[in-house]
């Protein structure tokens, strides 16, 4: 149930219906857990068998065929000793997702751990945990077709560089040539960086399973190392240089306070640094995909601002102006010093 703009809860007997399904000994404590998507209730359950957390799917990420899929990829991973919560099968016919009333439930093992605190060595181990990811699930199949798209040379995302302009409301807008301006080089940064990229043999590199949202809030850490990493509902087939120039982007990128004017153009260089040779260590990074890594990083950053600015004007609480001015400067910061970054893994 809801109330206004709270977080969903499960009902009494919503919950007491659905923990019956497992076999987790005698519960001596529930306490809600109110991180994650506010539409997805979510409760940690200790027992005399353990500590564990139980989620309700979100409506529209329910489906479950492509639940099925995300489970199939965490089993196998769970089985080769990859970092991540366990999950935790009903008793009758130990099912990773329970199905009831129309909705999707999982139980997962407990994991405890913190958040990431921008030390290379987490940073280092971040980008090696990627790259044995990608090493485990290079010929991983399944039944299930996955999706394909990503933020590289997509349609959607010219459409929607095109349309920010007009979206951004009018008291937010800064004179029309300098909109305009911002727009126009967005633009066609955004394209001729997806000509580079193809222009190096992309479609030509081979595809597999990648995570398809790797950055520093889907991992817990302990002692600076990876104890889990979350949230594979994002997982598509794409080439593995997708996901790793998104999760070098994500480790190296630096914000600031309320006004995106003032954050800094520059990428943490040491971090970037450590993050790429941290995913070299156990998965070697071809030097065209490496050429190709800025280029991407580059469109990854466009994509994630143009979407959310093109729909609402905005993105979040900023400005949408103010942010895609302040993406203009990060890309253009990359570009500029693009061999600098190639040579990491010299």
């Amino acid at each position: 149930m809801s109330t206004g703009t709270d977080r969903e809860r499960f009902s009494d007997d919503e919950l007491a219906n659905c923990l019956a399904n497992y076999d987790i000994g005698n519960i001596t404590r529930i306490t809600e857990f109110g991180k994650g998507s506010r539409k997805s209730p979510k409760v940690i359950i200790e027992s005399d068998k353990g500590k564990y957390l139980f989620k309700r799917r979100v409506r529209a990420m329910d489906d479950l065929a492509k639940v099925a899929f995300t489970h199939q990829i965490q089993v196998h991973l769970a089985a080769e000793g990859f970092p991540l919560p366990h999950l935790v099968g009903t008793y009758d016919d130990n099912n990773s997702m329970l199905v009831a009333d129309d909705s999707v439930y999982e139980m997962f093992e407990y994991t405890t751990g913190g958040p990431y605190d921008g030390s290379l060595e987490s940073t280092h181990d971040s980008g090696r945990i990627l790259g044995l990811f990608h090493k485990l699930l290079e010929n991983f199949e399944c039944e299930y077709k996955p999706p394909t798209g990503s933020y590289h040379d997509a349609n959607a995302i010219r459409q929607a560089v095109k349309s920010c302009a007009g979206n951004i409301p009018p008291a937010a807008r800064p004179a029309k040539e300098v909109l305009l301006a911002t727009s126009k080089f967005v633009d066609e940064t955004y394209s001729r960086c997806a000509e580079q990229i193809n222009a190096l043999g992309f479609d030509d590199w081979g595809m597999q399973i990648v995570h398809g949202d790797w950055h520093p809030g889907n991992m817990m850490f302990k002692d600076r190392r990876v104890v889990a990493v979350i949230d594979y509902d994002s997982a598509r087939l794409q080439q593995r240089v997708i996901d790793f120039a998104n999760g070098a982007l994500q480790f190296a990128i630096l914000g600031g306070g309320e006004d995106p004017a003032t954050w800094p153009q520059h990428l943490d260089e040491n971090r970037f640094r450590s993050w790429m040779k941290g995913y070299d260590s156990v998965n070697v990074i071809s030097v065209a995909e490496m050429k190709a890594v800025p280029f991407l990083m580059c469109e990854a950053m466009i994509a994630e601002a143009a979407l959310p600015i093109s729909a609402t004007g905005s993105f979040g609480r900023f400005n949408g102006y103010a942010f895609l001015h302040m993406i203009e400067r990060k890309v253009k910061w990359i570009l500029t010093f693009y061999k600098r970054l190639i040579s990491v893994l010299d």
